[in-house]
């Protein structure tokens, strides 16, 4: 079995670490994600800003934890979770992860569609499309590396939101203050927006995906047979540690600047009516200047192309394993025929959402609805089975990591019912 213990300096150590926790941390600030980050900022200004600290540390053990999964099981989270779980529950948890990836997709592709009509003053529906179907193409046309090696240079358009918030020069220390002193919700709309963020930021879909790329390393690497994926070295799991923390970090800085950015510009204007990420961009450019705004939009259509091939890709990931199909990005259309077609209907319920005049801010309400009732007892599933030794080839998650993930769990539930309540 490979190691990555012995490389000659941190430099390349450090640069070889960044992989699927990458990849996946940049996925969660999707077009979605950004509206809701958008949202928070311009209802309730620097009040929300301490989230970023608090889903940081909760987001990094849940993602290293299915990691981990997938490393030592040498299985994606779906195939794993049914080692130990009845098949009629796998296959429930697989069908509503595909609904509310769909769901997702379509939001996203309106949101990015929405963004290009700005910048080029096309119609959106034609844009909706070209993405649409590109994005599908060249999931099925890409091999695993050249995909992971694209999807790794487009997390630095987030970087986008990073500079805007910089542009707009805040008070760092009334920001500092907000960040680092938490101040907690005072209206049921401040609650209901904390649940949107927990949300946004702990997905099933991330879950899945990231399960599933490590598997997909573990076969580019050339352990294409079961045995051979069996258990990780000491160094595989601190590289892949190293990864998801930076990862993480990188998704939960972006969501901060995005909150940030939206707070002192259109919440200290009067602008809290913002429902879209259409809404957000438009705003900005004449309180934040036209830059900064185009900064905001084009990060949205960058990083709809780094979102979306994972949605679609999770949810076929997670399909494939529940019924045994053969799946993987490095397999070819015909070798994976079910595999692709989960991605392709996926996309083309996205598409069709946009053109049936679909209201992405009641989709996205309806993803979250799912996600959020999915997510808490996915996550009681994944640490039963991270705890279980024989299952986890006697390198279980530590004690430390399992007691995070239950916080994480006992706040997805209080999520869940907040759904409802507000």
């Amino acid at each position: 079995m490979g190691s990555k213990e012995n490389k000659p300096n941190l430099i390349r150590r450090f640069l070889s670490a960044l992989g699927p926790g990458v990849i996946t941390g940049a996925a969660d600030d999707d077009p979605s994600g950004i509206a809701t980050y958008s949202i928070a900022g311009a209802q309730h200004g620097t009040a929300l800003l301490w989230t970023a600290l608090l889903t940081w540390p909760l987001m990094a053990f849940v993602q290293m934890m299915c990691a981990r999964i997938g490393m030592v099981t040498g299985r994606g989270l779906a195939g794993a979770l049914h080692r130990k779980y009845p098949r009629p529950l796998i296959i429930v948890a697989a069908i509503a992860l595909f609904g509310a990836n769909s769901i997702n997709v379509g939001a996203d592709l309106s949101g990015m569609a929405d963004a290009a009509e700005m910048l080029t003053h096309l119609n959106s529906h034609v844009f909706v499309i070209l993405f649409g179907v590109g994005i599908s193409l060249a999931t099925i046309w890409f091999r695993y590396h050249q995909i992971a090696a694209i999807l790794k240079w487009l997390a630095l358009v987030l970087f986008a939101y990073v500079i805007t918030g910089f542009i707009i020069r805040p008070d760092w220390r009334l920001i500092a203050h907000d960040t680092f002193i938490p101040s907690w919700p005072k209206s049921h709309e401040q609650w209901g927006t904390l649940v949107a963020i927990l949300g946004t930021s702990i997905s099933p879909y991330l879950f899945f995906w990231q399960a599933s790329q490590e598997v997909e390393e573990e076969k580019a690497e050339g352990r294409r047979m079961l045995s051979r994926r069996f258990g990780a070295t000491k160094g595989e799991i601190i590289t892949r540690k190293i990864d998801v923390d930076l990862g993480t970090f990188f998704s939960n800085l972006v969501m901060f600047f995005i909150i940030l950015t939206t707070a002192l510009t259109l919440h200290n204007h009067g602008l809290t009516n913002i429902e879209s990420t259409k809404d957000a961009s438009q705003a900005l450019i004449p309180l934040a200047g036209k830059f900064a705004a185009t900064l905001f939009t084009l990060g949205i259509v960058g990083v709809g192309f780094l979102a979306i091939p994972t949605l679609t890709g999770s949810a076929a990931y997670a399909l494939a394993e529940t019924f045994a199909w053969r799946e993987g990005l490095d397999e070819p259309f015909r070798g994976a025929r079910h595999f692709y077609v989960v991605v392709i209907i996926s996309t083309l319920i996205g598409i069709a959402m946009d053109f049936l005049n679909v209201n992405p801010v009641r989709a996205l309400y309806w993803t979250a609805v799912i996600n959020g009732l999915l997510a808490p007892f996915l996550l009681l599933g994944i640490i039963f089975a991270a705890a279980d030794a024989k299952l986890m080839k006697d390198q279980p998650s530590s004690i430390p990591s399992i007691v995070l993930v239950s916080v994480a769990t006992l706040l997805m539930f209080g999520a869940a019912i907040g759904m409802f309540v507000f």
